[in-house]
């Protein structure tokens, strides 16, 4: 059997999977994942079609498998399932309870049908994994915050929130169509249309003190949610450049991006970093202060000032 014969066994395979996972697959998308032309795809789906697999498809729409129809038990090879303990790991961590423990549900369903050096695999490395999660990201008063999320979004109905904002004293009713969600900096935040203020609004989720589902549906249509993630134009940026020890250097990497790095270049036992930030005035510079004394600002001015500035303040309080 030669290299083309079984790469196009695997692919046909891996389309009968992927028919099998989502509601409408387009002919595009199968051809860009495996990097096939869409007469490849045409080719394939039809053999699938010969083999008894009753594929449905709608021109301009995609194709689906008639509802009913499922494989057996899929098997996994070792990699794959390797990659399940990283997955559950981060699950228990980085969601809600409810969510987290849907999650464990479904990794007893998959370990069922793996082989028995798979599932031996598995035992050996999975209580050698361990992640720690540093910051509370869900209110535990609302284990099921994630779990009511997605079911709005599927379903398309508003949310009632009970939500804290850093700038208000007090909590405030909200009533939002959710958008989507995402983790950034080490927080998750749902994107929403909220009808209180009239406008697209991110809501983190350790600050929601109550969510809960209604019966109201959406009132507007919503795009995907990285239209409304709209990045700040470059010319409202600032460019700073720090010369830094080396060895403190490997240490501000690992926020570095969030603050707008640029470039590393070395300088004998220094490093010069170049940045493009929005917030020099309060974030940078309280950011760099934790480096201060490895770090040399060489550029702007006006952050050398805001720094002084800040380190005035702090001398008389003390």
């Amino acid at each position: 059997m030669s290299d083309e014969t079984v790469k196009r066994f695997d692919r046909i395979v891996s389309i009968h999977i992927q028919l099998q996972s989502k509601k409408i697959v387009r002919a595009q998308d199968l051809a860009d994942r495996f990097q096939v032309s869409l007469r490849t795809i045409y080719r394939d789906i039809r053999t699938l079609e010969s083999s008894g697999v009753p594929i449905v498809s709608e021109a301009g729409v995609g194709y689906s498998i008639m509802e009913g129809y499922r494989l057996p038990p899929v098997m996994f090879t070792r990699e794959e399932a390797g990659s399940f303990v990283a997955a559950e790991k981060l699950m228990e961590q980085f969601t809600d309870d409810t969510l987290g423990a849907y999650f464990k549900s479904a990794m007893y369903k998959i370990k069922s049908v793996l082989r028995g050096g798979e599932r031996d695999w598995i035992d050996a490395i999975e209580s050698k994994v361990s992640i720690n999660q540093s910051r509370n990201l869900f209110n535990k008063d609302i284990p099921d915050a994630l779990e009511i999320i997605f079911e709005s979004i599927a379903e398309k109905k508003q949310l009632f929130l009970i939500y804290q904002s850093l700038e208000a004293d007090a909590p405030s009713e909200r009533s939002i169509e959710a958008v989507g969600l995402f983790h950034e900096h080490n927080y998750w935040y749902l994107m929403a249309y909220c009808h209180l203020r009239k406008n697209y609004r991110q809501f983190r989720t350790d600050r929601m003190k109550r969510i809960k589902r209604t019966s109201i549906p959406y009132l507007y249509t919503h795009g995907p949610i990285e239209d409304y993630r709209v990045e700040r134009p470059e010319n409202e940026k600032t460019k700073i450049v720090l010369l830094i020890d080396k060895q403190v250097a490997r240490y501000m990497k690992s926020n570095a991006n969030y603050h707008g790095l640029l470039s590393e270049v070395p300088k004998g036992d220094k490093v010069e970093m170049t940045f493009m930030t929005s917030n020099i005035d309060n974030d940078f510079a309280r950011w760099y202060l934790m480096f201060a004394d490895y770090a040399t600002i060489i550029e702007p001015i006006s952050l050398k000032d805001r720094v002084r500035e800040i380190l005035s303040a702090a001398n008389s309080r003390l």
